[in-house]
């Protein structure tokens, strides 16, 4: 009894360690006062005025274009790629298997430099670099999501198909696709995440004028934390919360579940 009593203890500091920082952030947002400390009564001012913030509006607005962009794109080469992955022999998907959790290992601002000197070495830095570079490390993401429902998949079903006159394409809508969209779904929404609050390798390779919501609260950090920054970090945190509780509650996490 006491054991368990210690455990949950012990969990709950760790909780309240990772989340309280959090709440407050939350608070803060909608507090009637530009203090950090002391309470000036419940407003939604900030609110009002980081919507009315036209540069914040349009840091918002390629934030939200960046990461759908990159995420669809990845999503789609990021399956193609963990099918020819699976359709590899053994000792090709560990080569291959190795190279894709390199880029996973590797610190994000050594991914960001490196990117940062091969675009200025063919292309100017802009949206389009920014682009390329969350395709490029959202790919890894995806394919580790499909890779294992392909490992889960019925071989048998699909070359039943094939072998009864079926076209592998329709043979693979029909048996390989509904099997691996879970994986397919998380893959995506994974990317999307990343992309959303990524920092380091967006800021290697934006280009001048060229901002997303996480280099623009750098930016408002080194000159002096405005309110509204507390209630576009609250809105910033919703979203990432909305789509993890869409991950692991929504239809394909519930038809996993299913025996």
């Amino acid at each position: 009894m006491l054991r368990k009593s210690a455990q949950r203890i012990y969990l709950f500091l760790i909780f309240l360690f990772l989340y309280l920082p959090i709440v407050v952030l939350i608070v803060l947002s909608f507090n009637n006062s530009k203090s950090k400390v002391l309470w000036g009564g419940f407003t939604l001012d900030w609110y009002k005025k980081l919507f009315s913030n036209s540069a914040i509006m349009e840091a918002f607005s390629t934030t939200v274009f960046i990461s759908l962009a990159s995420a669809v794109i990845a999503t789609l080469l990021g399956t193609l790629a963990a099918l020819g992955i699976d359709a590899m022999k053994k000792r090709g998907q560990a080569v291959m298997l190795g190279a894709t959790n390199i880029p996973l290992l590797n610190a994000d601002i050594v991914t960001g430099i490196s990117m940062m000197l091969l675009f200025v070495r063919f292309t100017r830095l802009g949206i389009s670099t920014v682009l390329i570079a969350h395709i490029t490390f959202n790919i890894p993401y995806v394919i580790l999501n499909v890779l294992p429902k392909l490992k889960q998949s019925s071989r048998t079903a699909y070359e039943a198909a094939l072998d009864l006159g079926a076209a592998p394409l329709y043979a693979f809508r029909k048996i390989i696709w509904p099997q691996i969209l879970p994986g397919v779904l998380s893959g995506f929404l994974m990317a999307m995440t990343m992309s959303l609050d990524d920092f380091s390798v967006t800021y290697f390779t934006k280009g001048a004028g060229i901002n997303t919501l996480s280099t623009m609260i750098y930016t408002e950090m080194r000159k002096g934390i405005r309110p509204e920054m507390y209630a576009l970090s609250t809105l910033l945190f919703l979203i990432a919360l909305i789509l993890l509780l869409f991950m692991n509650f929504g239809p394909t996490a519930r038809k996993e579940a299913r025996p």
